[in-house]
């Protein structure tokens, strides 16, 4: 049965206390409401067909009372069979985010579902009403999930298309297979520099000491691939020499968090999250983020200082593309979790490993062959979207950052 109308109080109890007199097996419901409008579908069935109609007549007229327009449909065995053989198809979650969302990018999603093979069964806003007043709001975001079933003939394909689709129409996608590990991620590890915080730290020391160009001079060679990170990152270390360490506490404490940072990160800890920075930056600043933040864990490269300046070396093992990943794989260890349930998030190309190497690996703001080479991006929102790629509401977050500790 569909019964669909004005939402009033009571109507499911009304209805399932009148199934109950016929003694009726609920097989399947579903309801939603949106503005006030109620779609509620019951899936049942009565040991004895010759009460059908009796049902049918008491339900109609109850429904008739309460102004609720119902219909009826007759699911034969077959159709019923098929239906429960359904249920092992691949599940998948599909997360689009915007500022607002257009019909447009909504068709441009749903089409390339559809094209996909995979088909649609729920649709959830994540995030909360919005007044009319802020519908215009430069900085308003919306949120909303997806659930699809089937299996795509190709999931490179489909990502592709979607991604072509995104670049045209101004949103961020994300798409995962539905898995109890999708459910239950427990460590985020973070990308420092342009992704947790708005800055490249190396820059903004270089600018102090009178080395930009420099700096930048010895970041375009290792861009045009003619040094590798540790190469590149020794050099530029070098540069630094003789910068007094206050220049590192400078930048330090007043480097600017990303936007939706700190909800982020506040909100993680809620929800019993680990967190981690895994930098190719410095650690002096990591660990200044660190306190700032209530951060778990810190893995950057260390300076030299002495006498209270840099000597310009750097001590210990460099933090490249490769550590960041070992770094990813020993945290899981560390934490006795599958490296399923990690994520990592990253906008450059010596974060690329880390990504793939976690359950769910975002770019974050990236360039345009990193974004193409991650599996999910977010360009268009802050950082504490990830958390509907979690498949949190707004509701969810601000209940928990509203709980005293």
């Amino acid at each position: 049965m569909n019964i669909a109308g004005v939402d009033r109080s009571g109507l499911l109890a009304m209805v399932t206390s009148a199934l109950g007199r016929y003694q009726a097996t609920i097989l399947d419901l579903g309801q939603a409401v949106i503005h006030d409008t109620l779609a509620l579908g019951v899936l049942v069935r009565v040991p004895d067909a010759a009460a059908m109609p009796a049902l049918k007549e008491t339900l109609g007229q109850l429904l008739a009372k309460a102004q609720v327009p119902v219909t009826f449909e007759a699911v034969s065995a077959k159709r019923y069979a098929d239906w429960v053989a359904a249920q092992g198809k691949p599940r998948w979650v599909l997360t689009l985010l915007a500022r607002g969302v257009s019909a447009t990018q909504l068709a441009a999603v749903t089409t390339s579902t559809r094209d996909a093979g995979l088909n649609i069964e729920t649709v959830r806003r994540l995030t909360g009403r919005t007044p009319i007043e802020g519908l215009e709001r430069a900085d308003q975001q919306t949120s909303i999930e997806f659930t699809l079933r089937g299996e795509p003939a190709s999931t490179v394909e489909l990502r592709k298309t979607l991604l072509e689709a995104s670049v045209e129409h101004g949103f961020d996608f994300s798409l995962q297979r539905d898995s109890v590990y999708r459910r239950n991620r427990r460590l985020v590890a973070f990308d420092m520099d342009s992704t947790l915080i708005n800055a490249e730290v190396i820059d903004e020391l270089a600018a102090l000491h009178g080395k930009r160009a420099e700096v930048a001079a010895i970041t375009e060679r290792a861009m045009r691939g003619e040094l590798d990170f540790k190469a590149s990152f020794r050099a530029r270390a070098e540069l630094l020499r003789g910068l007094p360490e206050a220049a590192l506490n400078e930048v330090a404490s007043t480097v600017a968090l990303n936007p939706g940072a700190d909800r982020l990160i506040r909100a993680l800890k809620r929800f019993g999250y680990k967190t981690a920075v895994l930098s190719g930056g410095f650690q002096y600043v990591g660990d200044v983020l660190k306190e700032r933040l209530g951060l778990d864990y810190v893995f950057a490269n260390r300076l030299e200082i002495a006498d209270g300046v840099m000597t310009g070396a750097v001590l210990g093992e460099i933090v490249d593309a490769e550590r960041k990943a070992e770094l990813l794989r020993e945290l899981a260890d560390r934490e006795a979790i599958a490296l399923a349930q990690t994520i990592a998030i990253g906008d450059g190309a010596n974060d690329l490993l880390m990504l793939d190497a976690a359950g769910l690996g975002i770019a974050y703001h990236a360039k345009p062959l990193v974004k193409a080479s991650a599996s999910h991006a977010i360009s268009t929102l802050g950082l504490d979207a990830l958390l509907y790629l979690l498949g949190f509401s707004d509701a969810d977050i601000d209940e928990a950052l509203a709980t005293p500790r």
